[in-house]
């Protein structure tokens, strides 16, 4: 294991410093072996920004350790992590692109009455007819006005974090365990001041971490989870909660209260929070950026083990994506290690039909996550290395000028083909000097104006 400096995950320090640790940190390893680039990429890595134990530079640098030839951070209702993240990327040499994650209403349709998708669960599963959307690909100029959008979102969303937590403590209280501050405990550890988000699971986190300081870790706790709040769990889930030194107890703990104790506290979110999925898919259109539907896909077993087995959106696919189409997505993002090969398999087929692009990444928010995902190597998934590379080159090209974007109406490519326009970028997100990315995009802008691609 690498003993990495503090200070380059260190949540108190500014980007500025976390950047300024990871290019001293690099000076160090000039000349070691570090490990070979995979070809692997994820598109979906969360930060401290929203929930996550990695600040943006620690998780570029652990994606880059790993074998990873690019990274992306999306994180809930925030693009607090961008800059941090594609600066961290750089001084790596890595490919980097940024995004964010939001709830989306499928409340209403095209003439405001209810939709056929108002009583089903889409892809969420705490809630009917709101879904999962991210929006990539955000070109750099494009992020203060992304920033501002998201605002409103945060807010409504930090109101019902609120409300659940007097919820929780009732419960904390009755269990005779110290109860939430909200200020200290669960605000004051997150980065909602520095534009970031509050999340359920910064909630969770809190629970965790007021019945590890009444219990201690260990058979204690264990035993006071069965006993003061009914919870059983599965002898896997039992033995780590026994282990003492198991380094990612306050994930595997809040892991369990998402399954067990969230429903129960759980205050919906309404449509201020939740904005219509066509008003997220016109901003992305108008600031550049590619807005892509969240696959998920009937769950068996839960790759983060959070998730209990349940139904979503594969009853009704072929209406949904119809549906997408409607509302103005342009791609599809899916996580091949969390899907059947019959799913994906029907996700490529719609993808193709609809004219969808296809986005790949894993989400990473806990620390026993692997930043791995040999699953893209594979022949049948080796295509969202390409799209990854075109969506990289479409964020640095439209930087220059959103006229470069992918989907843009006025770029030169235009008529190609959406299959053709994705082989383009991926061979100009390839020849990027991912040192100097915004560099040497300006050359490649000029090939595109020229049509020398």
């Amino acid at each position: 294991m690498i003993n990495y400096p503090p200070e380059l995950n260190d949540p108190v320090l500014n980007k500025e410093e976390r950047l300024a640790a990871l290019r001293s940190w690099q000076k160090t390893r000039q000349g070691v072996n570090l490990p070979k680039g995979s070809g692997e990429i994820n598109n979906h890595i969360h930060t401290i920004y929203s929930f996550s134990p990695y600040s943006p530079v620690m998780a570029a640098l652990r994606a880059r350790d790993s074998g990873l030839t690019a990274a992306g951070s999306v994180d809930h209702d925030s693009i607090a992590a961008a800059l941090e993240m594609l600066e961290a990327a750089a001084i790596l040499g890595i490919g980097g692109c940024v995004g964010f994650e939001l709830r989306v209403s499928f409340k209403t349709g095209a003439d405001g009455s209810p939709s056929q998708f108002a009583m089903r669960k889409i892809n969420n599963p705490d809630s009917e007819g709101f879904a999962y959307m991210t929006v990539q690909g955000i070109p750099r100029p494009s992020i203060p006005a992304v920033a501002e959008f998201l605002k409103p979102v945060r807010e409504q969303r930090l109101k019902r974090t609120r409300a659940m937590t007097t919820s929780a403590n009732a419960i904390l209280r009755e269990a005779k365990v110290p109860e939430i501050d909200f200020e200290p405990d669960i605000y004051g550890k997150s980065k909602y001041a520095e534009g970031g988000e509050v999340t359920e699971r910064h909630l969770l986190a809190a629970i965790a971490d007021k019945f590890i300081l009444k219990y201690g870790k260990g058979r204690k706790l264990a035993e006071a989870l069965r006993e003061k709040m009914g919870i059983s769990v599965s002898p896997n889930i039992a033995a780590v909660l026994l282990d003492k030194d198991n380094p990612h107890y306050l994930y595997d703990l809040l892991g369990v209260f998402k399954s067990e104790l969230l429903p129960g506290i759980f205050i919906q979110p309404d449509t201020e929070e939740c904005i219509t999925a066509d008003s997220v898919t016109s901003f992305a259109e108008s600031v550049g950026a590619v807005a892509a539907y969240a696959y998920l896909g009937d769950v068996g077993v839960s790759p983060t083990g959070d998730k209990k087995a349940e139904k979503f959106e594969d009853d009704f696919i072929e209406e949904l994506f119809a549906e997408l189409s409607r509302l103005g997505y342009r791609a599809v993002t899916y996580m091949p290690p969390r899907n059947t090969a019959e799913q994906l398999r029907r996700v490529q087929r719609l993808c193709a039909e609809w004219g969808f692009m296809e986005i790949s990444g894993v989400d990473i928010n806990s620390s026993r996550q692997s930043f791995n995902c040999p699953e893209v190597l594979r022949d049948e998934f080796r295509h969202l290395l390409d799209t990854t590379w075109a969506l990289i080159a479409h964020e640095r090209l439209a930087s220059i000028d959103k006229r470069f974007g992918l989907f843009s109406t006025e770029n030169p490519l235009a008529s190609e083909s959406l299959t053709q326009r994705l082989k383009i970028y991926a061979v100009l997100g390839k020849r990027l000097d991912l040192f100097h990315p915004e560099e040497s995009a300006a050359s490649l802008a000029v090939e595109i104006e020229k049509g020398r691609c």
